[in-house]
């Protein structure tokens, strides 16, 4: 083996002494098997017995099959001396049929070792993907990442959506293959009725929610913001699932729709962060520009529903001076009081802003 294999002899002195034992077990287990009842099922359970489960960590199972190969050659090559005269083909017969039980008791231990770390990963996922929601980033979470690859990852965003019917763990698969495909990082977590997304390397945050999007359920799919780092994701998750609960407020919401234009619907459900940001990306922009007169005017336009012409006339200017500051409020916030949904985020925000701050209550 030594010989054949240059990855066998850069294995731990500990690793090659396990290999050892393994391949003498297994040569100790088809002599007992041949020399005893061979219509019975070949024992291999003795030959991988002695090896820890760790071992399937040092040594891949192509590499695995590969010592089984050389084993098998040996044993070929010197059959003829080794058995009875006459009966060498019958040996060489039952090496065959011994070593394709070995080959497969081979597969089902790594297999077996497969799932083993899959449903590790997975419970790890959760845990990090539940960290990350609930703001903890201590050390645990760190370490918890870095086992699953995540230690210096960069440049991510979390996509919420729906839980489609039925078993979850093959959507979850086909989701990790999605963002593999497309150059990411994916940590999954299915929380009840929503699916909990974490892109990791994310050039482009739509692209990715779109290429999620054929897997997840029926129901809206919210995008959160772009954050620097992990330890950030926190942001763009509860953005995200705030979003997702407030979508159905918007019917005609676009699929995948960001969480920033789901504001107006996430401070209906009481986002605190949502409604300070349509403060500071509305109000105050309207209040300081133009002396308050774009305020005034967007009130006006909403509140009345007169249009270009009787907005002028409340205000008592002219028309052209209201298509004016229309452009102005636009300009200044980003949001067309002719769009339908961007005239509620607006009457929403000059809403809130009127009721003034949320008075906090102390519980009794």
């Amino acid at each position: 083996m030594e010989a054949d294999h240059a990855w066998f002899r850069s294995l731990r002195a500990e690793d090659r002494s396990w290999v050892g034992l393994v391949a003498q077990a297994g040569i100790t287990s088809f002599l007992e098997w041949f020399g005893g009842d061979q219509d019975r099922p070949a024992v291999t359970a003795d030959v991988f017995g002695t090896a820890p489960r760790e071992l399937t960590r040092s040594i891949s199972l192509a590499q695995t099959l590969d010592l089984l190969r050389t084993v098998i050659a040996v044993v070929e090559r010197d059959i003829a001396g080794l058995a009875v005269p006459g009966e060498a083909d019958t040996a060489r017969e039952a090496v065959l049929r011994y070593s394709r039980e070995v080959a497969f008791a081979a597969a089902e231990v790594y297999a077996e070792a497969a799932e083993a770390r899959g449903a590790w990963d997975a419970r790890l996922e959760s845990l990090v993907v539940d960290a990350v929601i609930r703001g903890e980033a201590d050390d645990s979470m760190q370490s918890r990442a870095a086992a699953l690859g995540w230690g210096a990852v960069t440049a991510v965003a979390v996509v919420v959506g729906s839980t489609p019917s039925g078993a979850t763990g093959h959507m979850v698969g086909e989701l990790h293959r999605t963002a593999r495909r497309i150059g990411c990082q994916l940590l999954v977590a299915v929380q009840g009725p929503r699916v909990v997304c974490i892109g990791g390397g994310v050039e482009d945050p739509m692209a990715l929610a779109r290429a999620l999007d054929p897997h997840l359920g029926q129901g809206p799919l919210v995008l959160g913001p772009a954050v620097p780092h992990l330890f950030a994701a926190g942001r763009s998750a509860r953005a995200a699932i705030s979003g997702h609960t407030a979508a159905p407020a918007w019917p005609h919401a676009p699929r995948p729709v960001p969480a920033d234009d789901l504001l107006a619907e996430r401070a209906l459900v009481g986002d605190m962060p949502a409604r300070n940001a349509l403060t500071a990306r509305i109000v105050r922009p309207l209040a300081d520009a133009g002396g308050g007169s774009l305020l005034e005017t967007a009130a006006a336009w909403l509140d009345g529903g007169l249009g270009v012409e009787g907005t002028a006339r409340a205000l008592i200017v002219h028309p052209n001076t209201v298509r004016y500051r229309l452009a102005g409020i636009e300009k200044a916030t980003g949001y067309d009081l002719t769009d339908p949904h961007d005239a509620q985020t607006v009457r929403i925000a000059l809403a809130l802003h009127r009721l003034g701050p949320v008075a906090r209550v102390a519980p009794r």
